[in-house]
């Protein structure tokens, strides 16, 4: 039998097998929008963890590695300026959001490809540059990805979607991260490009293609041509959020508190990636690493979610980010103590090897900072929420979080200087205290239905 890819389930009257349509049903949209996250999680997973760590092993210093890692979030942080152009450039046969999406994951592949015979260590801007595009990609699809989400799933499920989001996205970093490293110890590592490259396609043949976008509401006609409609889009976003962010005062101290850390950051960043190949970590351990992490990780977002929705957002949200730097802070007084302080050439052929009580503090700490920062971040993005003005909601949250994966960039940037410079215990000293400093601000970012008179719409989905 022969398959035909973007028809409706079942079997036609002349015979032809399709592939479902994963929009048409309740169940199928939950399973498409976790497999579309999936594929932003896996080159992340790939380029932050997997190759993070080859780059450590091979003598990259942490100063590299920690701009490489930060260069990787900077597309994020700008992704709200691809929104107008998703929404101007569309085609209504081909799906107005599938055709952004489509586009974007080929990108992603066709970068990966372009990376694999670039050696990331002697020609590392060459490659870092190849990524950021790859990026750049990544995080115009998951712009795309969020509009289908806006225009598809009804309001009941919504909810849920995001869950499933969430959930994927999680997956997908294993992939890329643990999946990447398990694989390594069977492979040679470039052949582990076709892998990523591989799990991005199955999800573009199986998924995405198939998938009959419903045709969106009439668009008026652009007088004044394409890019001029971009224009003032950009214009009225950067019009509209600053309307909201001075709109309220929970608002603006949200602007502050958005460019901040929340807790204790260097656990999740190159800082690990790099102390788990000179703590001695073979590829195998660090895929286990990063494997149990994740699961925790994922779980604790659960519970930290029901738990600020029972005992209150700020006052869970201060505890769990005062929590980030307890497994910090324990890892910084352990590596004092035992000498490893400054950052080890990975090509010393004698270079001092760490006691196994440091290894296994390692192992807590990084477990413990998972479960911590797990329980803080989904409640971080629902504060964000509770302090957004209805009216221009999706404008503003976007720019939350786009400022947000800023604080991700610089800190990664800052903390492989940092290391070089004063060593790792001061770095994680430093960093413990820089993640305090948000919960000062707090108290100011109360919820609008508790600092203004009663609104009678309720707030749209955010993106």
């Amino acid at each position: 039998m022969r398959a035909r890819i973007g028809g409706a389930d079942g079997t036609t009257p002349d015979g032809i097998v399709r592939w479902p349509d994963l929009l048409a049903t309740r169940s199928g949209r939950l399973a498409a929008f976790f497999l579309l996250y999936t594929t932003e999680g896996i080159p992340l997973g790939f380029t932050a963890t997997a190759i993070a760590t080859q780059m450590r092993r091979q003598g990259l210093g942490p100063v590299a590695i920690g701009a490489f890692v930060g260069s990787l979030y900077l597309p994020w942080a700008f992704k709200w300026v691809m929104g107008p152009i998703v929404d101007t450039f569309t085609s209504d046969r081909l799906g107005r959001r599938r055709l952004w999406i489509v586009l974007t994951q080929v990108g992603m592949m066709a970068t990966l490809l372009i990376a694999m015979p670039v050696d990331y260590v002697a020609q590392l801007t060459l490659f870092t540059a190849i990524i950021f595009v790859h990026n750049a990609f990544a995080a115009t699809q998951d712009v795309a990805i969020d509009a289908l989400a806006v225009s598809v799933l009804p309001e009941h499920e919504r909810g849920l979607a995001n869950g499933f989001m969430f959930a994927g996205a999680s997956v997908g970093q294993a992939i890329g991260g643990s999946g990447v490293l398990f694989l390594a110890a069977v492979m040679p590592f470039p052949a582990t490009y076709l892998f990523v490259v591989g799990a991005l396609l199955a999800v573009l043949v199986f998924v995405v293609l198939p998938l009959r976008e419903p045709p969106g509401a009439p668009r008026p006609p652009v007088p004044c041509g394409a890019l001029a409609a971009i224009g003032a889009d950009l214009a009225a976003f950067v019009t509209d959020a600053w309307r909201a962010f001075t709109g309220t005062r929970a608002a603006w101290v949200g602007v502050i508190a958005s460019l901040l850390p929340f807790g204790a950051y260097a656990l999740s960043l190159a800082l690990q990636s790099n102390l788990a190949v000179e703590l001695g970590l073979d590829d195998n351990a660090v895929a286990q690493l990063n494997l149990v992490s994740t699961v925790v990780f994922a779980l604790a977002s659960v519970g930290g979610g029901f738990l600020s929705d029972r005992y209150g957002r700020r006052r869970t949200l201060a505890c769990f980010v005062f929590l980030t730097v307890v497994p910090t802070l324990y890892l910084a007084y352990a590596m004092q103590q035992a000498g490893w302080i400054l950052p080890v050439d990975m090509t010393q052929p004698n270079r001092p090897l760490p006691p196994p009580s440091l290894v296994v503090t390692f192992w807590l700490a990084v477990l413990a900072f998972n479960v911590c920062q797990g329980l803080y971040y989904g409640v971080r993005s629902a504060l964000f929420m509770d302090v957004t003005v209805p009216a221009v909601a999706a404008t503003q949250f976007t720019a939350y979080m786009a400022m947000a994966n800023l604080v991700v960039s610089y800190t990664s940037w800052w903390q492989g200087a940092a290391i070089v410079a004063w060593g790792y215990p001061v770095t994680l000293a430093i960093d413990s205290a820089a993640g305090l400093v948000v919960l000062f601000l707090l108290p100011f970012m109360k919820a609008r239905h508790t600092q203004a008179a009663p609104a009678a719409a309720s707030n749209p989905r955010t993106t």
